[in-house]
């Protein structure tokens, strides 16, 4: 097995490295003056198990680049099977058609990860499942669910005012399969959104008053959704506000939307390398998925089964 590491999230890369017992391949990456991106691989990879680790968040383009060119590195250096490990999964959002002549770009880049030579990808919590029908290669699209709920368990324990609360009705499967391993509530934000970036919460679902609520989503962008949801759970009547988010992309002003929202602390995973400013923020925590994706890599690797892990 050969783990290669790419520029996005170098840290997760390390972890997962580390939770398997082996080192991080030899690799440099670099760019040239005008941008362009070139990559070398300063080890023998011929017949090995390769695996490339890189998340396709901000620059999603850069980042997406890095990873065809090491893909295409690793094909030409004689690899036995390339998997493209991607915590998050870029343009997953561009999941279809919302209008007259728009792209598919999710399937697009399924197209171009899998042209550049991968054999399989394994992700994590993708944003539309649908995306797995992209790709004419074996995907494995594990989720965030056991150390997420590991943490809620150790935090809320002892809690019996739970409610697990959907920002909008797209999440409310996942909210209701946390509710039930959690034996806690349900409620459900009903959104209207006028239009791309900015939503509006109309009421709430559920029982909250009084509750202890947390906001479950699979991605924060511009936290507009969270914090409204946020602020609508508060005017319903619930006592405290929690928010647990597999992907924090926190672009534009989202952290400072948070700081101001009535959310007591966020936890996002590290699928995404946290800036600085989101490192030092007060009510912002970080679980690490790095065991969830070794015990993964490892099982592919050995060709046993990965669904096991959520059984």
């Amino acid at each position: 097995m050969k783990i290669i590491s790419c520029n996005s999230n170098q840290e997760l890369a390390k972890s997962i490295a580390s939770y398997i017992g082996v080192n991080l391949a030899d690799a440099s990456m670099r760019k040239f003056a005008d941008d362009e991106i070139f990559v070398e691989i300063n080890e023998n990879i011929r017949g090995e198990d390769v695996f490339i680790i890189q998340s396709t968040s901000h620059p999603a383009n850069d980042h997406l680049m890095e990873l065809l060119i090491s893909i295409d590195a690793a094909k030409r250096g004689s690899a036995k099977r390339i998997t493209a490990v991607m915590p998050y999964y870029g343009y997953a959002r561009q999941d279809r058609k919302t209008g007259p002549r728009t792209p598919i770009t999710a399937k697009l880049v399924a197209n171009l990860i899998t042209s550049a030579g991968a054999d399989r990808v394994l992700t994590m919590d993708l944003h539309a499942g649908q995306i797995q029908g992209f790709f004419d290669i074996p995907l494995d699209n594990i989720f965030s669910a056991p150390p997420i709920i590991k943490d809620m368990k150790e935090k809320f324990a002892g809690n019996s005012d739970l409610v697990i609360s959907s920002p909008d009705v797209g999440g409310v499967v996942r909210a209701r399969a946390f509710a039930k391993r959690l034996n806690a509530g349900l409620a459900i934000a009903d959104k209207r959104r006028e239009k791309a970036g900015e939503s509006e919460v109309m009421h709430i679902i559920g029982e909250v008053k009084d509750k202890t609520c947390i906001l479950l989503d699979d991605i924060a962008d511009s936290a507009g959704t969270l914090c409204n949801a946020a602020e609508a759970l508060k005017d319903h009547g619930a006592r405290e506000i929690y928010s647990y988010i597999a992907h924090g992309v926190l672009s534009g002003k989202a952290l400072e939307k948070i700081q101001n929202s009535n959310i007591k602390e966020l936890v996002l995973t590290d699928s995404i390398l946290a800036s600085d400013a989101v490192k030092k923020s007060k009510n912002i925590r970080h679980i690490s998925i790095a065991p969830l994706m070794g015990e993964a890599i490892k099982r592919i690797n050995s060709d046993s089964s990965v669904s096991a892990l959520f059984d």
